[in-house]
C-alpha cells in the first residue's frame, strides 16, 4: 500500500457512504436495531486484501463517525461491541483459512448480531430478548452472505486498479 492514510481514508469514506445509504433504506426489520450491515463490505475487503490493521481502524472509525452522524451513543456502544467480536472471529477464520470470504463474512455477521444481543441484555436487563437470537442469526447469515458475495466480486476489480 503506497499511501496508507489515503487508502484508509478511501475505505472509510466508502464505509460511511454505505452507512448513509443503509440509513435511507426503509426496511422494517423483525428485531429492533437490525440492519443490513452494508459498511462491513469495506471491512471484509480490507481484511481479505491483507490490510488487517487498516480494516480494524476503519471499522472503529466508521462506527464512531456514523454513530454521531446517523445514530446515537447507544448505537455506537452496540456497534462497537459487535464490531470487535465480529472482527476477531473474521480475522481468526481468515487466518486458519477455513472458509471463503463469503463464509467468513457470514460468521462475522452472526457474531456481530450475537455480541449486540449480549450487550442489549446487560443494558435493558431483560433476558427475554434472547428470543431474538434465531432471527439475529438468520439475519447475520443473510447479510453476511450478501456482503461477502459483493466483496468477493469487488476485490479483483480493486486489485486491478
Amino acid at each position: 500500500m503506497k499511501n496508507n492514510l489515503a487508502y484508509n481514508s478511501l475505505f472509510l469514506a466508502a464505509a460511511l457512504v454505505l452507512s448513509y445509504i443503509e440509513s435511507l433504506i426503509p426496511i422494517v426489520y423483525p428485531v429492533p436495531g437490525m440492519k443490513l450491515g452494508l459498511p462491513n463490505m469495506a471491512i471484509v475487503m480490507l481484511l481479505y486484501m491483507g490490510y488487517t490493521r487498516s480494516a480494524f481502524i476503519v471499522d472503529i472509525l466508521r462506527i464512531v463517525i456514523s454513530g454521531f452522524m446517523f445514530g446515537s451513543l447507544f448505537g455506537i456502544l452496540f456497534s462497537i461491541s459487535g464490531a470487535v467480536f465480529s472482527f476477531a472471529i473474521m480475522y481468526f477464520i481468515k487466518k486458519i483459512d477455513v472458509f471463503s470470504i463469503i463464509g467468513t463474512s457470514v460468521c462475522g455477521g452472526i457474531i456481530h448480531n450475537m455480541a449486540q444481543l449480549i450487550v442489549a441484555m446487560f443494558v435493558v436487563k431483560i433476558s427475554g430478548i434472547v428470543y431474538y437470537l434465531p432471527l439475529l442469526v438468520l439475519g447475520g447469515m443473510i447479510t453476511g452472505f450478501i456482503n461477502g458475495f459483493i466483496a468477493s466480486r469487488v476485490i479483483p476489480v480493486i486489485k486491478k486498479l
